[in-house]
């Protein structure tokens, strides 16, 4: 028996006359998502990608697997694939979907008839496949309304048979919309800002800034690991390191405590411009979510923002914590999260951090500092990896 996978990409109908590139970009995303899997074609036709597995050496189980987390699919399903004749149609629906009707109570049947050359219409294909699927599972029920599955026939250039359509992933082909660097801890927010922002269709860049011995090895891989998960969505990340110790320790020597974040954040935005430039990103993605702590207030965003030189992207911003959490376990980074492994934002935090900062009174209290120097030096420092589902791998 011949099976193909089809996917409904959804929201890339609604591009017009650009809608062929984004569905070209889904292509080949997907491609390269399920090439572990085995060799398989590809075929677009009418909001819809079918992937036909080359010969029985491809494990299909995986393929839909990474499917069903590959972003721009609306919606997918494995189907059997036969000629158009109405008897091999009958004879097979029953075999395929044979596990599925036992476990359900109640069905339907739609027909969808491209090829206006059969010679029965959807309403007469719907009803003979019903009364087939009656005559061998007796135990069934016919329900138009809210079926436990909904039997689909399709009459194409063959004809397709499958049972519920699973829901896809949604959002856009990665890459659709430019590439983003991620300011990237080892908290609950950025991870699932790094995700919402790749279901957008933005390719990933990350950052991160290390600062030992406040801050440990370990902690740096529970990034890579955070990393990992969402790269099971996003595709591959590249990940680059910023060694942040002395910027952290003179900003603690040189500025007033209530301003220690605040410049420091500022310093982060430095190093995230620089890095952006020179990694083709249009825009800088964080974590943040207005009055979460303090340097999230709008005032201290607003100092932070000054020294940006791209678009500021924070998915999360108007959320609550819940809200957050339940999308950082969906994506499974949760439990990595919550790891007793610091980052360098819980370095030399002060007491009484300012809520209300003015800007000029944060650059006065920069000016103790070699601002350029401080970033050169850190940029120089630099170290790159490869961050992929199945873990890091060194470049």
């Amino acid at each position: 028996m011949k099976e193909i996978i089809l996917i409904k990409d959804g929201e890339l109908a609604l591009k017009g006359l650009n809608r062929s590139t984004f569905e070209d970009m889904l292509v080949k995303n997907i491609r390269w998502r399920i090439k572990p899997f085995g060799a398989f074609d590809f075929k677009k036709s009418q909001s819809t990608v079918i992937v036909t597995p080359r010969d029985d050496e491809a494990d299909m189980d995986a393929a839909v697997d990474e499917i069903s987390r590959v972003f721009g699919i609306a919606g997918y399903s494995r189907a059997a694939v036969t000629d158009k004749d109405m008897d091999k149609i009958l004879e097979l629906a029953p075999i395929y979907l044979k596990d599925q009707l036992m476990e359900a109570k109640t069905f339907k049947v739609n027909a969808k008839r491209s090829d206006k050359k059969f010679p029965l219409k959807s309403p007469e294909i719907s009803a003979t496949v019903g009364g087939k699927l009656l005559e061998c599972f007796p135990h069934l029920k016919v329900d138009v309304k809210n079926p436990d599955i909904i039997v689909t026939v399709e009459i194409r250039d063959e004809a397709y048979i499958r049972g519920n359509q699973l829901k896809g992933a949604g959002g856009m082909p990665c890459g659709s919309s430019g590439r983003g660097l991620i300011l990237i801890s080892g908290g609950i927010d950025s991870p699932v800002a790094a995700y919402m922002m790749a279901k957008r269709g933005i390719e990933l860049v990350g950052i991160h800034f290390a600062s030992p011995p406040y801050t440990s090895l370990r902690a740096e891989e529970k990034v890579h690991d955070l990393l990992s998960k969402v790269a099971r969505y996003s595709g591959r990340i590249r990940l680059y390191t910023v060694p942040f110790t002395e910027i952290q320790e003179l900003i603690r020597e040189s500025c007033p405590e209530e301003y220690f974040t605040i410049i420091m954040r500022r310093f982060m935005m430095r190093l995230s411009n620089m890095l952006a430039h020179n990694t083709d990103c249009h825009a800088l993605i964080t974590g943040e979510s207005v009055a979460q702590v303090a340097s999230q207030t709008m005032l201290a965003l607003g100092c932070t923002d000054a020294v940006a030189e791209f678009p500021v992207f924070r998915p999360c911003i108007g959320m609550d914590k819940e809200e957050i959490i339940k999308i950082s376990r969906k994506i499974d980074t949760f439990n990595i999260s919550i790891q007793p492994f610091e980052d360098c934002c819980t370095v030399f935090t002060p007491k009484h951090p300012k809520t209300r900062p003015q800007l000029p009174d944060v650059v006065e209290a920069e000016k103790a500092l070699d601002i350029e120097g401080l970033c050169s030096r850190a940029y120089e420092g630099i170290k790159q990896i490869l961050i992929t589902a199945d873990g890091v791998e060194y470049v």
